[in-house]
C-alpha cells in the first residue's frame, strides 16, 4: 500500500502551507485582511496537519520532499509593494492547490479502503481548503488592478 506516500505530502503540505500564510502574514503586515485571515488560515492547516494523527497513525506516513521544494521555490521570501503581495497571494494559491487535490486523492483511498474516520476528516479539511483557495482568488483579484495598473 502506497496511501502512507500521499499521507507523508499532505501532512507536509499542510505543515508547508502553514508557515507560508504565516510568512505572508508578516511580510504584508500593512494590509490588516492579510494580516488576520493569513494567520487564520495558517491556524487551519495546522488544525489539518493534526487531524491527520490518527490516520498517520493507522497507515504510516512516508516523508517526501515535494511541499518543501514547492515552499522553498514558492515562498523563500515575501515580496514588497502591491506586486509582491499579488505574487505572494500567487505562490499561496499553487501550494494551497497541491494540498487541494492531495486531500482529493487521499480521500479516493478512504473511499477505496471504506476508512469512515479518514473520509470525515478530508471532508471537514478538504472543505476548510477550498474556503482558503477561494479566499486567495478573491482576494487575488481585489490587488491586481493596484499591482498590474496603477503602480509603478
Amino acid at each position: 500500500m502506497l496511501l502512507p506516500v500521499y499521507l507523508g505530502l499532505l501532512h507536509r503540505s499542510e505543515q508547508s502551507l502553514a508557515h507560508s500564510f504565516r510568512q505572508v502574514a508578516d511580510g504584508h503586515a500593512a494590509e490588516p485582511d492579510v494580516l488576520h485571515l493569513c494567520r487564520t488560515l495558517a491556524g487551519q492547516c495546522d488544525a489539518h496537519a493534526e487531524a491527520l494523527a490518527p490516520i498517520i497513525d493507522r497507515y504510516g506516513e512516508q516523508a517526501d520532499d515535494e511541499p518543501d521544494r514547492l515552499h522553498a521555490v514558492a515562498l523563500g521570501s515575501v515580496r514588497s509593494g502591491p506586486l509582491g503581495l499579488l505574487r505572494d497571494l500567487q505562490d499561496l494559491y499553487l501550494l494551497a492547490s497541491l494540498v487541494d487535490i492531495t486531500w482529493t486523492l487521499v480521500k479516493q483511498a478512504g473511499l477505496g479502503l471504506r476508512d469512515e474516520e479518514l473520509l470525515g476528516i478530508v471532508a471537514d479539511c478538504d472543505a476548510e481548503t477550498g474556503v482558503q483557495l477561494s479566499w486567495l482568488r478573491t482576494r487575488m483579484k481585489q490587488a491586481a488592478p493596484q499591482a498590474l495598473v496603477v503602480a509603478s
